[in-house]
């Protein structure tokens, strides 16, 4: 009697592998929160780099402009230190002094080299008057001409009108003209109650306190205690600071401080080797801004919005409380704790004021490639765009690991699952080998009819074991690329012959039908005829195994494609039995690939026969494709290029590389 071997259940699969799809979401949950900590990361690093760059940034700047301040303020108060008017406020000197004191500095030799007279710059003074108005109803003024040495009589000129008449009015006394810049509307809510602020101005040492400075004209003024060109006669009582005063007005160039001094402080203190690194400008803010100075045609005019840093070049009133404060830390490091686009310099003159609106000269400073703003952006991006290029190569490295993990585990499992299928497909013609055989040995083959049939049996079982031995080779073959095949010119008639002829046992034993259309006068195709017919073989047995209860394979062969470059020869085998779900189609080609529900209906297979077949069409220069409906049947066509009449006829010899 036969004996069967029991063999595991080919469908099964162990714990773990169900476990794997948990096991995946996991760990790509872990990953992607992982992205999405370090891009938050990434981009508040960047955000704060590039703050950090803005303040470095604005930290070369404003020591630029407290510089460039500092020199323009050289150049102005130089004329105040030459007329040395000390805090007594000329108490002891006359016009004549002050005239010989300008006589000397107007001519004296100009050594830019030399630190005492580096701010010696004559041209920036274009006059220098005397208004005397203590004790006089009509005041008289009085011109210094440092080149003839003299005192002369000059008639007002209009462009000083309105600052002579401010200057007579705050003329009662010292404490009253050192507050002459103040307007009488303005500041009322910081006025002392006390004198303790008019004492601080009083008491001043610096040789440029008690100047103040008219930024319509431009001038710089100064209250003198003295009653003409004469000092008091020997014995007589000191000037009183309750006596009436008169001014000194020193009336400055402003074509030559526009033309001459800013264009080489703007170069002095903003030039690189490279030239300019910044546009500026010196504008008289007002109710109709006044350009004094720019370093470029058309800015700052429609450019406001994009300046770097704005500076208040006279800063504020010194007996404001922003002018205390300045007092207080004017000789200090950089002021750390204010808007460095929008700040004042140290205290200058106070600036005479006329009205509310007045505003002092402001200088404007923008960065020549863009601002500084739009620049700290630019590198802000920048590194957002080199992180996030970063970041996006990270996870497509991690996303390229996981799908290689993924895909050599599904290959490990498809490859376990192929040696338990070829394990159970050699197997089952083994027992039945070693069945016969243990009946032969027992005798139980008595008449020669039950010989022949025995023979049968071991001769069909063998050439299944062959045939499926042989398909492992060809696999291994083709999938290491050592095959190499003979190609010559065939007949597709000739193809298809060898194949009937091959899977002829096969096809009766089963009781299939072969339905066989080729179409006449086809044109011959270069190729491999074991090649080709072991793929169109594959195809065929593929559709007897899946055939179902039908018993009818088609086979057919045409000609396709007008154009002669375009044109191929089609082989088909079409079968009628449970067909392809959609889902399976892309998957039916791949080595060790049997769908679920071939395993479940135990249908014997290795899952390489259509691996083998497409390589196999693919070293002929052609391809495989397949239409199937379910519950309807399945068709494989090969497609193969027609060979031109050009290519020469002889045999050639290819590998498969594929």
């Amino acid at each position: 009697m036969l004996r069967r071997l029991s063999l595991p259940t080919k469908g099964g699969s162990s714990p773990w592998v169900r476990k794997l799809p948990l096991f995946w979401i996991a760990i790509l949950s872990c990953m992607i929160s992982v992205l999405i900590i370090v891009a938050v990361l990434q981009y508040r690093w960047t955000k704060q780099l590039s703050e950090a760059s803005e303040v470095r940034l604005a930290t070369t700047l404003q020591p630029l402009m407290i510089g460039w301040h500092l020199d323009f303020f050289g150049e102005l108060s130089a004329i105040c230190v030459a007329l040395q008017v000390g805090p007594d406020s000329g108490e002891r000197d006359n016009w004549d002094d002050y005239l010989h004191r300008y006589v000397n500095w107007s001519h004296a030799p100009i050594n830019p080299g030399s630190v005492e007279n580096i701010y010696a710059n004559p041209g920036v003074v274009r006059s220098i008057y005397a208004w005397e108005t203590a004790g006089k109803s009509s005041p008289r003024l009085l011109r210094l001409n440092p080149d003839a040495a003299r005192i002369e009589p000059s008639s007002v000129p209009k462009d000083l009108e309105p600052l002579l008449a401010r200057l007579k009015a705050k003329s009662s006394s010292l404490s009253v003209g050192l507050r002459a810049w103040e307007s009488a509307d303005l500041f009322a809510e910081e006025r002392p109650k006390n004198n303790q602020r008019t004492a601080l101005v009083s008491q001043r040492s610096d040789l440029t306190t008690g100047w103040q400075f008219d930024p319509t004209v431009p001038a710089i003024v100064h209250p003198i205690v003295n009653t003409g060109r004469h000092s008091p006669e020997s014995g007589a009582q000191p000037a009183s600071s309750k006596d009436p005063i008169n001014w000194i007005v020193v009336v400055l160039s402003l074509d030559y401080i526009q033309t001459k001094v800013l264009p080489i402080l703007t170069k002095r203190d903003f030039s690189s080797r490279e030239g300019l690194e910044y546009k500026l400008a010196v504008v008289a803010e007002g109710s109709v801004p006044r350009v004094i100075y720019s370093s470029d045609p058309g800015f700052p005019l429609g450019n406001q919005v994009s300046i770097d840093s704005r500076m208040n070049i006279f800063g504020p009133p010194p007996e404001s409380v922003e002018g205390d404060f300045w007092q207080a830390i004017k000789n200090s490091e950089l002021i750390r704790n204010q808007d460095w686009r929008n700040f004042s310099a140290p205290v200058w003159f106070p600036i005479i004021q006329y009205g509310s609106d007045d505003q002092p000269w402001t200088l404007l400073v923008q960065h020549r490639t863009g601002p500084l703003e739009a620049i700290a952006t630019s590198i802000w991006r920048r590194n957002l765009l080199t992180s996030g290029v970063v970041l996006l190569l990270l996870a497509v490295g991690m996303s390229l690991i996981i799908f290689a993990t993924r895909r050599a585990q599904k290959l490990a499992q498809l490859q376990l699952n192929f040696v338990a299928n070829v394990s159970h497909e050699l197997l089952t013609p083994l027992a039945a080998i070693h069945s016969v055989g243990q009946n032969l040995r027992d005798g139980l083959c008595d008449t020669k009819a039950d010989s022949i049939q025995t023979g049968s049996n071991i001769a069909g079982q063998a050439r299944q074991l062959t045939d499926m031995v042989r398909q492992i080779l060809l696999f291994a073959s083709t999938q290491s690329g050592t095959i190499r095949y003979t190609l010559s010119p065939l007949k597709v008639s000739d193809i298809v012959e060898t194949v009937r002829r091959n899977v002829a046992t096969l096809v009766e034993g089963n009781g299939f039908e072969v339905d066989q259309d080729v179409q006449e006068g086809l044109p011959n195709i270069m190729g491999d005829l074991p090649a080709l017919s072991q793929c169109i073989q594959n195809l065929v047995v593929n559709a007897v195994k899946y055939s179902g209860k039908s018993r009818r394979i088609g086979i057919s062969a045409s000609l396709y494609g007008a154009k002669a470059s375009q044109r191929e020869i089609r082989i088909s085998v079409q079968d009628h039995g449970r067909g392809i779900s959609s889902s399976e189609l892309g998957h039916i080609f791949e080595p060790f690939y049997r769908s679920p529900g071939v395993v479940d209906a135990q249908i014997h297979g290795t899952g390489l026969g259509l691996a083998v077949a497409k390589r196999i069409a693919q070293a002929m220069g052609g391809r495989l494709s397949v239409v199937s409906v379910v519950d309807v049947g399945s068709t494989f066509t090969l497609h193969l290029p027609v060979l031109s009449g050009a290519r020469n006829e002889t045999d050639m010899v290819v590998s498969d590389s594929v």
